[in-house]
């Protein structure tokens, strides 16, 4: 019998591992390592057994062990190959700084970097959003002549993309010798971000050839804005007159769209596709993404149901519905199925954002404190930033003021925006005024341009009557040129979106919405309504309220909110008992959720409106957020 050479041992060693890496068999590649490593057959750089496994543990995901064995290596014995599947690995698994770092520390080396590397440094500009770095990325890439790579070019117009730089995507663009489908891609994805659907479809037309991507980007981009007839034409010709078929990347692409724009009708098309192709089982992401639509389109039962009927979960999945359930007001569902979770999926910090959401905007302040205190003891997870904005959340909407400013005392991280800004709310809610006005100044420092804060507390003032204060903070935003964000409100109706803003007089239908408004008014005055005078506290109008004429003036203003609009055209545009769902991008007013809670009676109809906290489900003069929110 002949026995095997060392050298030939190792070359097989080699072939195992880079078929192990071909196949992402990350749990053979481990027993090799371990066989590799008891018989020192890589005892000698000569072997490179450890750039064999250092390309292993990159594909299969695992920095840390991928770094160690980097590190193994002696400079002499590593190539750009190896230094670029390291920089990949960092990038593909969320350590993208690392990459940057690696990428930097391969010039001061002196290794040759090629396209490829080029590729991903600047995939990784583009993850975090630094034009800094990607700019010096594309000087470099200039003066090493890389110029000439598509590959290459098609990356740097990626980066300039996500970081909003259409003039340099274009002149990247025309500059270039050698185009491919992807440059066109990339290009179009720039002008309909930047420059919107319109200008998107005069690129889409000039294209020599569509992939499926330039197809779903063109679909996206108007299901995101509304247009879903465009949408749904688009959808037809990609699928009926190109012949493309939906994989499940474009089909999360498009169920994205939709839990965005809160198309369902759209979302429904692509849930019975996704049922049709998908025979033998859906995919995971797409059952996922299906249960992110639904719950965001304001049917979480339906999210629910799909949920329920996935054959695999991951925590992804969970936290999917998890999230969902806590947008809408359903805390006590998600306390019920969490110990089923713990059992199919390792819970994450995400998962407890949700959980903790949910205690929040259902008021279960002991269960919520209960797995804030066991997040680090029972889970092992360290409670960031956003877990802490949770508790303050969930403390000050019940009143617990006081509590919540010890827990931000005590927090180990210097309290942000979110954590302040949920602790000036609470104190609105509640009219802790003097408490508000100390949040006022430090969120002021923080962002001198956020109207929210100064609106929160002017609508203080004016309710315990310090009018004058109020017309102060009005006044300083007026002489700083900053204005407040408008509402804005959408519905859907028959495969169209229709938004309005408060005293929206530009719908083609707007003389029978006024006139549907003015039956509305009159119904609920029958039935006891009394505008709420103090939801509209931060008007146009200088004067002090009081007088006949300015009460009047408000209670107009209050009248014309765009979700009392959208609701007034949603009763005459569709058949009667059938629900209404409403998105609006700011938190509702009190004056608005009465009149829809009463409004929901009065027409016998369930409307369902997502604002920009939670959803609120309106049915038989009830809200399902029990007037908590």
């Amino acid at each position: 019998m002949i026995c095997p050479t060392h050298s030939t041992l190792t070359q097989h060693f080699r072939s195992l591992l880079r078929a192990c890496a071909r196949h992402s068999s990350l749990n053979t590649g481990k027993k090799l390592h371990a066989t590799i490593i008891i018989t020192g057959l890589a005892s000698s750089p000569n072997s490179f057994l450890h750039n064999a496994l250092l390309h292993l543990y990159s594909v299969c995901g695992n920095p840390t062990y991928a770094r160690k064995l980097f590190d193994k290596i002696p400079h002499s014995h590593k190539d750009t190959i190896d230094w670029t599947a390291l920089m990949g690995c960092y990038a593909r698994h969320w350590v993208p700084r690392d990459a940057l770092f690696l990428f930097v520390e391969m010039g001061r080396e002196g290794v040759g970097v090629d396209d490829v590397a080029m590729v991903c440094m600047f995939k990784v500009c583009a993850q975090l959003g630094d034009v800094e770095f990607g700019v010096q990325g594309h000087g470099c890439l200039v003066k090493m002549g890389l110029s000439a790579s598509v590959k290459a070019c098609n990356a740097v117009m990626d980066m300039y993309v996500k970081c909003g730089m259409l003039g340099e995507v274009r002149q990247v663009f025309e500059e270039m010798e050698e185009r491919s489908v992807v440059s066109w891609t990339v290009i179009l994805d720039g002008v309909v971000r930047c420059e919107g659907v319109g200008s998107g479809m005069l690129v889409f037309d000039m294209m020599p050839e569509r992939n499926e991507v330039a197809w779903t980007i063109m679909i996206v981009g108007y299901v995101e804005r509304g247009f879903i007839r465009e949408g749904f034409k688009l959808l037809s010709e990609m699928i009926f007159g190109c012949g493309f078929g939906l994989n499940y990347v474009t089909l999360c692409s498009f169920l994205s769209a939709c839990a965005q724009s809160g198309d369902v009708v759209m979302g429904r098309w692509v849930h019975v596709y996704a049922l049709k192709t998908m025979e033998n089982e859906m995919e995971i992401m797409v059952g996922t993404a299906l249960v992110d639509m639904y719950a965001k389109c304001g049917r979480v039962n339906a999210a629910y149901r799909v949920f329920e009927h996935m054959p695999r979960r991951n925590v992804v999945a969970w936290n999917a519905m998890l999230s969902g359930l806590a947008m809408h007001g359903r805390g006590k569902v998600v306390l019920d199925i969490f110990p089923r979770m713990v059992e199919d999926a390792k819970p994450d910090e995400l998962t407890f954002m949700a959980v903790l959401s949910s205690c929040s905007h259902s008021g279960l302040v002991d269960e919520g404190c209960q797995y804030f205190h066991e997040l680090e003891a029972v889970h092992g997870i360290t409670p960031t930033i956003e877990h802490y904005a949770c508790v303050v959340d969930l403390l000050g909407r019940a009143g617990h003021l006081e509590e919540a400013e010890i827990l931000i005392k005590k927090m180990p991280m210097p309290p942000n925006e979110v954590v302040l800004g949920s602790l000036l709310g609470s104190c609105s809610v509640h009219g802790k005024l003097e408490l508000g006005e100390r949040v006022l100044q430090e969120l002021v420092q923080m962002d001198p341009q956020n109207t929210e804060y100064h609106i929160l507390l002017s609508n203080m003032y004016a309710l315990v009557g310090k009018r004058d204060k109020a017309d102060s903070l009005r006044q300083i935003l007026k002489k700083r040129g900053i204005g407040k964000m408008p509402g804005m409100s959408s519905i859907h109706v028959h495969g169209q979106v229709h938004q309005f803003c408060a005293g929206d007089k530009s719908h083609p239908q707007i003389m029978d919405i006024y006139i549907m408004l003015d039956e509305m008014i009159r119904r609920l005055r029958v039935a006891g309504y009394v505008p709420n005078a103090a939801s509209q506290v931060f008007s146009g109008c200088d004067s002090q309220v009081g007088n006949v004429d300015e009460l009047e003036e408000i209670e107009q203003a209050l009248f014309s909110h765009s979700e009392k609009l959208a609701v007034c055209f949603g009763l005459i545009s569709t058949r009667a008992g059938s629900p209404l769902y409403i998105f609006k991008n700011l938190r509702i007013c009190q004056d608005c959720h009465s009149v829809i809670k009463m409004v929901s009676d009065i027409y016998n109809r369930e409307i369902v409106v997502r604002d920009r906290n939670r959803f609120h489900c309106f049915k038989h003069g009830s809200c399902s957020c029990f007037d908590y929110w």
